[in-house]
């Protein structure tokens, strides 16, 4: 007589093995038709799962993001078998669930068209009316080999040789179609009834390049309509968003091919980058940062030393001269320590916090590079604090500070915080890493702030917090990044006087809050639209005449807010004035400033915000004043 127990603590028990639908449907009809698995102690689990003896459960429905995963999970599924019936002679491979969606991979004769993904999709709907029931199934290896060999499914048959033979599988099914699968699944068809076929792409077989080219079919699936509206509506939002395309709009920067992935700032872009990066170097200067310049030619033998090359080798740019190898900087942190290493140091120099807005170069496969998002060129808001070891959850809580207002002043207030700890290829020893782990968990845990756990996802060398940022869009950036270091000053011979005379190795705390200022620069601009905030904007004042006798007193007022400080431009061009402020509406200039008889006569100023709003007439000085307060104000 199992007795189960639910999430909220409550007991039910039954005369005999239950399912884990039984159990919704004891609790009411309505779960019962939300359910789509269950989780029982703690693994998940079919719907149709018997439970023979005591256990914990909870029923999982599409208000579940796990309900969402085993959603797409069998959309994945219900594509395969569309295909199949619209395409019989296509062969499947492998279709796994990816962020927002699945895909899956075939093998057909010919490439797919728009016209057969819209059959396919068609015929998708018609599974889901169909209302079929889903049924899981266990055999062995070998069976489900000859299984899969005798439907002509080749490609399937060879994935499951690959598996031991002592392996039992599981199969599901549906209507006429079977696949190889883990699950778990939704009960049938029909709880599957908000997915989208979103595009087809090519892909190798097991990821080979000298294997056959496949064709992949991506889609996206959630858990009702709306879901799956708000996310085409983002979709659509982010692709008018993007910042290649604002950018030669709005004329910031260019990439090509001439030099792949990097940046060829135009006037406007650099304008930003710079403000953006005088932002910064302020904030550091105010908490104790002493900024570096360090070469970009460094030999080989450090980045050896420091374990750099071996760990990023491939991405490492090289040159040769006088007998000598030398990398193109990949990072800062090694030259960063020669830094440290002039002169001894003692306990009353730490912490001692370095800065440098570093240009780094990484040999990025040319396939990943993405305007600003994924360059081979950066440079970061790199910094690195030396440290004695009890010293450590002051500088980092004092970093989470900092961190938290500088992306707050860029507008960002949704920040999610994760701990990612050893990885498999590592240095230093596990007495180390233990100690560099719980003094970051401990410096989160101090802040009482929520974060999520990273297993494996450290850096080489030590743990790392990550920040990442939510847009307007819920995309997620990740961006800054603390870390602890206990092994990198050693390897390179750093060191300290302690209090009691003994000599030390300092700790080495990694840090950066935007991360590569390009790719920060990217989130800022499709995070705005391309309407940077007036205190970011390249252009943040135009002034404008209507005729030719206004021109004096406009050129008065532009050359008062120059003198105040404001990027401003004037416009005295022979033009009509709706056809001037057109032209520079689209370009995003935050204010413009008309200038007509009455402004002349009043010696006032008309202000038109971005927006197209008509703000009224203003005393230059005023005008002045509410620019500078907004800027202050960094709204």
């Amino acid at each position: 007589m199992p007795v189960i127990t639910l999430p909220d603590g409550s007991k039910r028990e039954f005369d005999e093995a239950v399912t884990v639908m039984s159990v919704a449907q004891s609790i009411g009809s309505g779960l019962a038709k939300a359910t789509l698995a269950g989780r029982v102690d703690g693994v998940l689990v079919d719907a149709s799962t018997v439970i023979e003896n005591d256990a914990t459960l909870q029923i999982v429905t599409a208000k579940d993001a796990e309900g969402t995963e085993v959603i797409r999970h069998s959309t994945a599924h219900l594509l395969a078998q569309a295909v199949k019936r619209v395409f019989p002679e296509a062969q499947v491979t492998i279709g796994p669930v990816i962020e927002n969606g699945f895909y899956y991979d075939f093998s057909y004769e010919r490439p797919f068209t728009p016209e057969d993904i819209k059959k396919i999709e068609k015929e998708m709907n018609r599974l889901v009316a169909s209302n079929l029931e889903i049924t899981r199934s266990v055999v062995s290896r070998d069976e489900a080999v000859k299984f899969f060999r005798g439907l002509g499914e080749d490609y399937k048959a060879e994935i499951i040789e690959s598996i031991p033979s002592n392996e039992d599988l599981s199969l599901y099914t549906q209507g006429d179609f079977t696949d190889l699968c883990r699950g778990p699944h939704v009960p049938s068809t029909s709880k599957l009834k908000a997915f989208k076929l979103m595009k087809i792409a090519g892909a190798y077989w097991r990821g080979n390049s000298d294997n056959e080219m496949l064709q992949r079919i991506y889609g996206t699936a959630w858990s009702d309509k709306k879901e799956l509206k708000d996310y085409l509506y983002r979709l659509e939002e982010a692709e008018k968003r993007d910042h290649r395309k604002l950018a030669k709009a709005l004329n910031f920067f260019h990439t090509q091919e001439e030099a792949p992935g990097m940046v060829f700032w135009h006037e406007k872009g650099w304008t930003i980058y710079q403000q953006v990066e005088q932002y910064i170097r302020d904030k550091l200067r105010g908490h104790g940062y002493g900024e570096v310049k360090t070469p970009q030619l460094v030999d080989r033998s450090l980045w050896e030393r420091s374990g750099h090359w071996d760990k990023f080798g491939d991405m490492i740019f090289t040159t040769h001269s006088e007998h000598r190898d030398y990398a193109i900087k990949p990072m800062n942190c090694p030259c960063h320590v020669q830094i440290y290493n002039q002169g001894l140091k003692s306990y009353k120099d730490l912490p001692l916090r370095m800065a440098e807005f570093g240009s780094c170069h990484r040999n990025e496969p040319s396939g990943t590079l993405h305007g600003l998002m994924r360059v081979r060129n950066f440079v970061q808001d790199d910094a690195h604090i030396f440290c004695a070891e009890n010293q450590i959850q002051d500088e980092v809580s004092t970093f989470i500070d900092l961190l938290f207002e500088v992306y707050k002043d860029f507008g960002f207030e949704d920040v999610l915080i994760k701990l990612s700890t050893r990885p498999d290829k590592r240095v230093g020893s596990d007495e180390v890493w233990d100690k560099a782990e719980k003094a970051l968990e401990l410096a989160l845990n101090n802040k009482e702030l929520d974060w999520e756990l990273q297993p494996g996802e450290g850096a080489f060398y030590g743990p790392k917090i990550e920040f990442s940022l939510k847009d307007c869009l819920e995309r997620v950036w990740q961006c800054g990044t603390i870390q602890v270091d206990f092994s990198m000053p050693g390897r390179l011979d750093a060191s300290f006087i302690a209090e009691d005379g003994s000599k030390q190795v300092p700790v080495m705390l990694h840090r950066a809050i935007l991360g590569s200022l390009e790719r920060f620069i990217g989130i800022l601009i499709e995070q705005h639209a391309g309407t940077m905030p007036l205190w970011l904007s390249p252009e943040q004042v135009v002034v404008l005449n209507i005729a030719s006798r206004h021109d004096d007193y406009a050129g008065q007022v532009y050359t008062e807010l120059e003198k105040q400080g404001f990027r401003a431009k004037i416009d005295l061009r022979n033009e009509k004035i709706g056809f001037k402020i057109r032209e520079h509406s689209m370009q995003r200039v935050p204010y413009l400033v008309i200038i007509g008889d009455k402004e002349l006569e009043d010696q006032t100023v008309t202000v038109r915000s971005q927006k197209g709003d008509d703000l009224g007439s203003f005393s230059v000085d005023d005008f002045v004043q509410r620019l500078q307060q907004e800027i202050e104000q960094r709204k």
